[in-house]
């Protein structure tokens, strides 16, 4: 997960960079507009712009600078960080982050920052209790704020339809502030202004923003309603991702192992029948791979573990020589024929699934060999060790590039093996990946 935040000046950049990182983000500031983003292991990027005080022009080209440079680097949640005293042309940015963004998304602004004493209500920003036009920020020489009401100042700075959506909706829950905003939406308005005087308000706003399914979502905010939204976001996606676990070792190890991971996950597999791709009949095996896959897709959905196995408990073990002298052929190359269909079954599923796949298990050289090589991996970064003998890293290259996986031979570990390694890919939700 990417996500660009554009501020008009540089401190306003780092106080929400800072936040994000004390989430779990990790997060950088940039100094030039038009500098290729290129940051290593950076999931937040924050590019201040310096266009408080700027004619609109300026304002303009250096956002939209900023903009193509986000999109570039493909970012999935764009954020335009506000003063926390509405001071500047915002409506003229928000407008201009709004069109590069697409026209058909919106713009929710909550300018409250609780925790430095500013909360909206009515429509009203007040700063320890005061309304804004009333500080000092009436007497700043360059743009006086000379009126409390968000959606009128924002109004006079933008061509879009601004609207205000008040504190009972925020106190009445997130599905119905959904309900809320997505009324406005369906009104031609652009920019909605929110009110929240707590944290948890703001928490409420991000939650109703991420439920909107329809239109691109840009927070709008000093930074608090930025921070609880990616957090809502990321969330949502972690909740979503699902992960799997392909195995094709049929050894009583295995077995034990893949009985734990069911208990511990309450996870049912999709058992391959092994003679039927252990052939080099092509109809056979792709009849097998094919109902394979359609029991996964559907199986995925009521399980967050998807076991893919040719191992069932009280099956006979396939006699591959049998199988090979039948088929006159060698045992090497049926065992292939088993893996190449594992592995497709794999492929297809993150392929058609909705869902996304938040890392893979794999038991097996082979099988692990035939999946990069069917999505076209250039190989594994490895990056750690999760057990002896069992390797986590990202794929490399391919279609699914930085997707994780755990490598481990089926005679290794104990009966609480695939599961550590399980449980393993899942701590990874704390990194946020894109």
């Amino acid at each position: 997960m990417k996500i660009g935040i554009i501020a008009d000046d540089l401190t306003g950049a780092n106080a929400t960079g800072v936040r994000l990182s004390q989430q779990g983000f990790s997060a950088a500031t940039m100094m030039h507009i038009e500098q290729e983003i290129d940051f290593n292991d950076v999931d937040t990027v924050c590019i201040n712009t310096d266009t408080r005080y700027e004619k609109d022009e300026v304002i303009k080209e250096r956002i939209k600078n900023a903009m193509a440079n986000f999109q570039k680097w493909e970012t999935e949640i764009f954020c335009k960080r506000i003063d926390s005293t509405i001071r500047g042309n915002i409506g003229l940015e928000i407008d201009t982050v709004l069109e590069e963004v697409g026209e058909n998304s919106v713009a929710i602004l909550v300018a409250s920052f609780p925790d430095s004493g500013r909360i909206s209500s009515g429509g009203y920003l007040l700063v320890n209790s005061i309304p804004v036009h009333q500080t000092d920020v009436a007497k700043d020489p360059q743009r006086p704020i000379t009126e409390s009401y968000i959606p009128a100042v924002i109004q006079k700075q933008s061509k879009n339809k601004v609207a205000h959506v008040g504190l009972d909706k925020v106190l009445s829950g997130s599905d119905m502030l959904k309900e809320a905003l997505n009324e406005k939406i369906n009104e031609g308005i652009r920019i909605i202004v929110v009110d929240a005087i707590t944290d948890e308000d703001i928490e409420t706003i991000a939650d109703a923003m991420v439920k909107i399914k329809n239109v691109p979502i840009v927070p709008a905010d000093p930074g608090p309603l930025t921070v609880a939204y990616a957090k809502s976001y990321f969330e949502q996606l972690v909740e979503k991702s699902k992960i799997i676990v392909t195995v094709g070792s049929v050894t009583n190890l295995t077995g034990l192992q893949l009985n734990y991971l069911q208990e511990k996950t309450k996870s049912k597999p999709v058992y391959v029948n092994a003679e039927k791709v252990a052939t080099l009949h092509r109809d056979t095996w792709n009849e097998e791979v094919n109902r394979a896959v359609n029991e996964a897709l559907k199986r995925i959905d009521d399980h967050e573990v998807l076991i893919i196995t040719t191992f069932k408990p009280g099956s006979t073990i396939l006699n591959l020589q049998e199988k090979a002298e039948e088929e006159n052929t060698t045992k090497d190359v049926l065992a292939k024929q088993i893996s190449n269909a594992l592995a497709n079954i794999t492929k297809n599923v993150i392929e058609r699934t909705t869902y996304q796949i938040q890392g893979c298990f794999m038991s097996g050289g082979d099988i692990t060999s035939s999946l990069c090589i069917s999505i076209k991996a250039h190989g594994i970064k490895l990056e750690d060790e999760v057990l002896p003998l069992a390797a986590y890293g990202k794929l490399i290259g391919g279609l699914y590039p930085n997707l994780s996986i755990v490598t481990k031979g089926g005679m290794v570990g104990d009966k609480r093996s695939i599961y550590e390694c399980v449980k393993y890919i899942k701590s990874k939700r704390t990194e946020v990946n894109s």
